[in-house]
């Protein structure tokens, strides 16, 4: 017979959540975290009474030992990258020095599923439990990550719903051609008594004398050392001026009074991430929206001139107003400037051609010395100032021939006619061949006869607008030019940046030391180096 089995219960000492033994009386180290999404100042009311809750809730109970209340304020809780007080919070409970976490509700620890969960669960495993006051939800306790995945899910649909309530307003506000300019970041303008933009007299003239800078021929770089050089701040604030600031400010359309609307849209709520639209959500062009700093045509100048200068095969990111300017008569090279004995009181600036020293070039041409070119330059401006009233008035005819768009315009309109008479028989054509039977041979040559001649128009009317545009850029090059000429004093002619970049358009370089400047206003002068 065999005996009845006699089994002993050997009950547990060790919670396998703390890692504690049961009977002992410990302190928890417990520490809280407050956040609210905006700085606004009732959201600012809120975080500051949650802040001293919780100090006083962690100090009231005599089995907690109060470590710290961590904080995050005017941040969203969809994404935890950007959280510091809250990333802080988690290493340090992973680092052994929180046990216990608290907090208002699961919607103000994260309001993204994967991240909340992720990080209660990398704090369980560490023995680290997170109490969520206003759902009575301790994450130790068997039901509490089934109940913190349903709770996150729902904080996640609402932020959400408010994500696309947001999107739907800033749309409505856009079709409504309402204007909104990052006021903190942008020159020029503030936010009126009417809540629309309103001008900053000093600073709308900092931008007036940036598009001035540009239309007279300083590239971005240039404008950009000058304003740093000037001690003018940034938009931003700061001291040093940068290529893509100016040149930000240059195809800024808000400067000629208008706005174009939704330039970026989110991707994804949780990620918070923007991208240039490019067609995928709506876009608004509001004009006349607020009041102009820049003169529209004079923004549409500065926009061809960007476009001009971005076709140009002669582009350079140096400073100097001689780069790109300066060609080599051998082989058609830009020169560049290179600079002797750099840490010596003996320093020298020259200028050269690039591909002098590349295998298969044979340029014989000379460098020229920085003085010299100044020099140079006065000795040819003084020439061809010799008869100034003529050389203004020769200018000024031929600008005025530029500008006579008479012929230009008069074919323009005879093309756009003729191209609205053949799209119409196109369409005349797709009708007929969906109602009546027809050789679809004889119907797809004839098609493709008057879509040929349709495109072919198109081509001669973009040409003659291009045309419109060399002009246009031409024709202010030499005004520009002759407004500077104008202004030399003939008995004390002297180099300067902003006279030089108004009037020379290049200057070529021969290797019988012949120099030739090529000015804006047409005429060629030649010098001997």
């Amino acid at each position: 017979m065999i005996n009845a089995k006699n089994i002993t219960v050997i009950p547990a000492t060790i919670n396998p959540m703390t890692h504690l033994p049961k009977m002992a009386v410990q302190l928890r180290r417990a520490a809280a975290y407050a956040r609210v999404s905006t700085d606004s100042e009732e959201q600012l009311t809120s975080y500051e009474a949650q802040v001293d809750y919780y100090t006083k809730y962690i100090h009231s109970r005599s089995d907690w030992e109060f470590v710290d209340v961590y904080t995050d304020e005017g941040i969203s809780a969809t994404n935890t990258k950007k959280r510091d007080g809250f990333n802080r919070m988690v290493q340090d409970a992973l680092n052994g020095k929180i046990d216990l976490i608290v907090t208002k509700s699961v919607s103000r620890f994260a309001r993204n599923t994967v991240d909340s969960l992720t990080t209660v669960r990398k704090l369980k495993d560490a023995g680290v439990e997170v109490y969520f006051e206003k759902e009575n939800i301790w994450t130790l306790d068997s039901k509490g990550e089934l109940l913190i995945t349903i709770m996150s899910s729902l904080a996640q649909e609402e932020s959400r719903s408010i994500s696309e309530n947001v999107t739907w307003g800033q749309r409505k506000r856009f079709a409504d051609g309402k204007v909104s300019i990052p006021y903190g970041q942008f020159l020029g303008y503030r936010k009126g008594a009417d809540g629309l933009p309103e001008i900053v007299p000093e600073q709308a003239e900092i931008v007036r004398f940036i598009y001035r800078m540009c239309i007279e021929g300083m590239s971005t770089n240039a404008i950009a050392k000058h304003l740093t050089q000037q001690g003018i701040p940034t938009p931003a604030g700061k001291q040093v001026w940068q290529r893509a600031t100016v040149e930000s400010i240059l195809r800024n359309e808000k400067y000629k009074g208008a706005a174009l609307l939704q330039k970026k849209f989110t991707v994804d709520f949780l990620q918070k991430k923007m991208k240039v639209n490019e067609g995928e959500v709506p876009q608004y062009y509001v004009e006349h929206s607020h009041a102009a700093i820049i003169d529209p045509e004079e923004w549409e100048k500065v926009q061809l001139e960007l476009a001009r200068r971005k076709r140009s095969t002669r582009r350079t990111q140096c400073n100097s107003p001689f780069a790109g300017k300066i060609i080599c008569g051998d082989c058609g090279e830009i020169f560049g400037s290179k600079v002797w004995h750099s840490n010596s009181k003996y320093r020298q600036v020259i200028w050269r051609c690039n591909a002098k020293y590349e295998a298969g070039k044979h340029c014989s041409t000379p460098h020229l010395y920085e003085d010299d070119l100044k020099q140079h330059f006065i000795t040819a401006l003084s020439q061809l100032l010799t008869d100034r009233t003529v050389l203004l008035e020769d200018g000024r005819l031929i600008r005025s021939e530029l500008l006579d768009y008479t012929a230009i315009d008069a074919e323009c309109a005879s093309i756009l006619q003729e191209m609205d008479m053949v799209a119409g028989m196109i369409r005349q054509m797709v009708n007929e061949n969906a109602t009546q039977a027809q050789s679809q041979a004889a119907y797809t040559d004839q098609y493709n006869s008057l879509v040929e001649r349709f495109e072919n128009l198109q081509t001669r009317y973009d040409t003659l607008q291009q045309q419109k545009e060399r002009r246009q850029i031409q024709a202010d090059a030499i005004g520009n030019c002759l407004t500077a000429l104008e202004e030399v004093d003939l008995l004390d002619i002297t180099f300067s940046e902003a006279l030089w970049t108004a009037a020379v358009n290049h200057v070529t370089v021969y290797s019988n030391d012949t120099i030739v400047f090529h000015f804006k206003s047409g005429n060629n002068i030649s010098v001997v180096n």
